[in-house]
């Protein structure tokens, strides 16, 4: 008996080492420096333009994840959204505005902007570290409340102890679950080590059927870095070019300033090409981006959101 279940497992098991057999997972921390290096100080001054700027307004993912967020407050944050529209009608809507499901109907209910979508954080955000079960049905719950979006967290522990059945099956589990629904898959790229596990888990999650994939929660130590945005951009297009899939890429967490975003931008800009830069493609995880680019368009210091 036992002898059998063991051949059970072993296809499945070879299935994922034969899909990640077909990328190039030899890359160094080192190298990966020197080309992110290389690309901030060669590509990144011609990006700053008014143009790419408002470019970057539209993929921002407007988002409230605190302990301390209430029905009250996250209200407020999307009257922000629906006043926006009105007072800057030259300008772009966000992409979305993220929030725990628990205010999910609210956030869909009182969005009044065409196009910005109501988007969730699920299954246990930000530690992934609940029951697989408990993981689907917080995800179900949320898209029958409205959300069209959403977010979860590739299990980083089973990664590392390299048990990648569960993480795949655990990520393919929940995709099932949003159906039609976009999914980001958040990597928690701080956590990860070297560029190397960081590229495995992007192809991982890619071929579990993430939409996107995302590279922090913005809870942990280190959050999103230039390093681990060119590693999964290069993820995404060697999976691209191996499937015809066109997956997305979410830098989040830590992003400080307009200059950060520009760096990202221009990652994907080299890296992805023209055909990712649209607000369905790349989206930006930051609320305090909104502001900072508010204020370099209109040349006034502006605290809008």
């Amino acid at each position: 008996m036992a002898e059998h279940h063991h051949h059970h497992e072993m296809p499945q098991k070879s299935k994922i080492e034969e899909a990640l057999g077909k990328y190039n997972l030899k890359i160094s921390d080192e190298e990966v420096k020197e080309a992110v290096k290389k690309i901030i100080a060669e590509k990144v001054p011609q990006n700053d333009t008014p143009e790419v700027k408002r470019f970057m307004f539209g993929s921002i993912e407007l988002t409230t994840l605190t302990t301390q967020d209430s029905a009250e407050s996250v209200l407020q944050l999307v009257e922000k959204v629906n006043k926006f529209a009105n007072e800057y009608p030259q300008m772009p809507h966000v992409a979305t505005v993220v929030t725990y499901p628990r205010f999910t109907k609210l956030v869909s209910e009182s969005l009044e902007v065409e196009g910005v979508i109501p988007t969730c954080v699920s299954g246990a955000f930000p530690s992934s570290q609940a029951l697989i079960e408990v993981k689907t049905v917080e995800t179900g719950l949320a898209i029958r409340d409205g959300a069209e979006n959403v977010d979860i967290v590739m299990h980083v522990g089973e990664f590392l102890s390299g048990d990648y059945e569960t993480v795949c099956d655990e990520i393919q589990q929940q995709k099932e679950t949003c159906g039609e629904v976009p999914m980001k898959v958040i990597l928690e790229t701080g956590d990860l080590g070297s560029c190397a596990n960081i590229k495995k888990a992007s192809l991982l999650a890619m071929y579990s059927g993430a939409d996107y994939i995302k590279t922090s929660t913005g809870k942990e130590k280190i959050s999103a870095t230039p390093e681990a945005a060119y590693v999964m951009c290069q993820a995404i297009k060697e999976y691209y070019d191996e499937t015809g899939v066109m997956v997305g890429f979410k830098p989040a967490g830590g992003i400080n300033s307009v200059m950060d975003a520009l760096i990202y931008y221009t990652i994907v800009k080299e890296l992805l090409g023209e055909k990712w830069l649209t607000n369905e493609l790349f989206r930006l995880g930051t609320s305090r981006l909104a502001n900072l680019l508010l204020s370099e368009l209109t040349g006034v210091e502006t605290k809008f959101f």
